[in-house]
């Protein structure tokens, strides 16, 4: 069984402020793509990219290309990078998948309270790893979303194995109920990697936006 659903300013910070002469080009020196500042974007930014995140997720959920195929793990990750506070970083995929669940046949049910939790506990791990994507832009979101994929596989699989009668609530229940999930999660790890990566390399619009608005006069 397998549930259906499925920045900053590029360089360093200056002296706690974002640099007047754009980008430091200190993590393409390391041989590295460069990371994300340890300072919070202003607020309007923030609400901005916040917006923009769960209406990703909303519309690539709604219309995804094939089963699993959503930007839900992308929009994680980008989250735990923008927001430093990890209740907004949840907030994105989380009112996403809520959101695109009216929408969807059967309204989001997943048969029990217990199993809703998991979907959307796995669903909201990836801010968890918005840190790797914050110092290093394109291997965090590789891995990210690649260990997104999987935790969410395992997660929600276990649960239905557990919570229902589906399977025998033996080893061998457990691999029939992983055994006959696998084709669904055959196009997830792909999915996610491609969101991942297209969202996690349109991160710099939104430092671009903030050191506008900076050099803007009052």
């Amino acid at each position: 069984m397998s549930v259906s659903g499925r920045s900053m300013p590029v360089g360093q910070p200056t002296n706690g402020q974002f640099s007047d002469d754009g980008p430091v080009s200190s993590g393409r020196q390391a041989g590295r793509s460069p990371s994300l500042p340890g300072t919070p974007l202003p607020a309007g930014v923030l609400c901005l990219a916040w917006m923009a995140l769960v209406v990703i997720g909303i519309v690539g959920r709604l219309y995804q290309p094939a089963y699993g195929v959503t930007p839900l793990a992308g929009i994680g990750l980008c989250a735990g990078a923008l927001f430093f506070h990890p209740l907004v970083a949840a907030s994105v995929p989380l009112v996403a998948l809520a959101a695109s669940n009216v929408a969807l046949p059967g309204g989001g049910s997943y048969g029990s309270w217990a199993m809703a939790a998991i979907v959307y506990g796995a669903f909201a791990w990836p801010v968890l790893m918005g840190g790797l994507v914050r110092r290093h832009r394109i291997w965090g979101a590789v891995g990210g979303a690649l260990a997104s994929s999987l935790v969410f596989f395992l997660a929600t699989n276990l649960g239905h194995w557990w919570l229902t009668n589906d399977y025998p609530h033996t080893a061998a229940g457990l691999l029939d109920c992983f055994t006959l999930a696998l084709p669904f999660y055959r196009w997830m790890p792909v999915g996610d990697l491609v969101w991942s990566l297209a969202l996690s390399s349109g991160l710099a619009i939104f430092p671009a936006l903030a050191q506008k608005m900076q050099r803007s006069p009052a």
